[in-house]
Order: structure tokens, then C-alpha cells, then sequence
């Protein structure tokens, strides 16, 4: 599965990079990229393994916020 989440609080490509190891840390999560002049992270993950909102709350664990 393929999931877009907006992110709020990226300000620089530091930030941006955080995010994708932070997401890419998470078993199941097989692609992640993140867009800094978009503000949003596209993500493929094994839906049978992890869910949304375990996406959602890694961003705002590392100091994000993040939507669906």
C-alpha cells in the first residue's frame, strides 16, 4: 500500500532525512520519501504489518506533525 501524510515542522533537509530513517526504521516499510517543498512523506508499506497510524505517530514521535 501507498499512503501520502502532509507533515508540518520541516525546516530543512536534516528534518526531511530524519523522517525517512525514521519511517524506514519501521518493519514493513518498504519505500519512503519525503519532500521538503511539498511538506509531505510518500510512503509503501506492508499494510498486513503495519498500520497507518503507526506511520503517523513515528513523524510526531521525532517532533512532527503529521495528517492523512
Amino acid at each position: 500500500m501507498k499512503q501520502k501524510i502532509a507533515i508540518e515542522g520541516m525546516n530543512c533537509g536534516h528534518c526531511s532525512a530524519r523522517i525517512e530513517k525514521g519511517l524506514s526504521e519501521i518493519n514493513g516499510v518498504s519505500n519512503v520519501d519525503v519532500s521538503l517543498e511539498n511538506k509531505e512523506a510518500d510512503v509503501a508499506f506492508d499494510e498486513s504489518k503495519v498500520a497507518i497510524n503507526d506511520l503517523v505517530n513515528r513523524i510526531e514521535d521525532l517532533g512532527f506533525t503529521a495528517t492523512i
